[in-house]
């Protein structure tokens, strides 16, 4: 009977453990990668501005079946994380008959209120770290 609560005690532990783990992953911002270039909110255009308000607000969003979906860095520019840890938005293109190329992509939660910003105009070949997005 000893063994038995010892072995179940260590496995509680070890579940704990993992949980723990897996949510400092999913919830706390990382560096993001050398060499990523910066970029203060007023640099952007007006349009990633108001983007970042409606994400703050929940919506509404301008393509609502695509904005709020997980983004799976699939390029790898933006910093390893666990799946559902980015979250993208379109950001309008005026004149532009679809979507078009420019994105904000948010890192962790809450989805309104995210760590980490991130803009790229060049359908994800490059980003910049929105440095005073998360105020």
């Amino acid at each position: 009977m000893g063994r038995l609560r010892f072995a179940l005690v260590a496995l509680c532990a070890l579940i704990v453990i993992v949980a723990g783990w897996a949510l400092v992953r999913t919830f706390a911002p990382t560096a993001p990668p050398a060499g990523m270039p910066t970029c203060p909110l007023a640099t952007l255009p007006p349009e990633a501005v108001n983007t970042v308000r409606v994400i703050r607000s929940n919506g509404p969003f301008p393509f609502p079946r695509n904005d709020g979906v997980v983004f799976g860095n699939r390029e790898g520019h933006l910093p390893e994380q666990v799946k559902g840890y980015y979250h993208e938005y379109t950001v309008v293109n005026p004149g532009a008959s679809n979507r078009s190329t420019r994105r904000i992509v948010t890192g962790g939660s809450p989805l309104t209120n995210p760590p980490q910003y991130f803009y790229t105009d060049d359908h994800y070949d490059s980003f910049c770290l929105v440095t005073d997005a998360g105020r």
